[in-house]
């Protein structure tokens, strides 16, 4: 399984305003610090507010802060929030066209292995993978 650069990305955002839970973060920061899309890094960034991890000030001195507390992050959650397909082959895509499905079963250790993976995921917050500002320093 490969994560989408949105997800990604959406992590990373995270990282980052955990980071600096004592003050706002702007976008144009975390666009220098990981040199990224700016158009890229927006979309996140508004999924993420849309979802309740981000809360966004606006004015002359806003910025984004995290809306919950780091351990109150659970990571499967955000993942089943940025992920937009967790069908891993095209047998199970509603366009399957592959002449193996009837009778393949490959699908179900997949599914065993999606689930054992989010399931792994779950078990972790934002709070446990948080980094120091320092790790932040540009």
């Amino acid at each position: 399984m490969r994560l989408t650069n949105f997800s990604d990305l959406s992590f990373r955002v995270l990282l980052f305003a955990a980071s600096k839970q004592e003050r706002l973060v702007t976008i144009d920061e975390m666009n220098e610090f990981y040199e990224v899309s700016r158009g890229h890094l927006m979309k996140v960034v508004n999924a993420l507010t849309r979802s309740g991890y981000l809360e966004a000030i606006r004015g002359r001195s806003g910025g984004l802060r995290l809306a919950r507390l780091p351990e109150d992050i659970n990571l499967a959650a955000v993942l089943r929030t940025t992920e937009t397909d967790f069908r891993l082959v095209e047998c199970m895509r509603p366009e399957n066209m592959c002449n193996l499905s009837p009778g393949c079963r490959l699908t179900g250790p997949l599914n065993e292995a999606m689930a054992a993976f989010m399931e792994t995921l779950g078990k972790y917050t934002l709070a446990d993978i948080q980094l120091q500002e320092s790790a932040f320093a540009f």
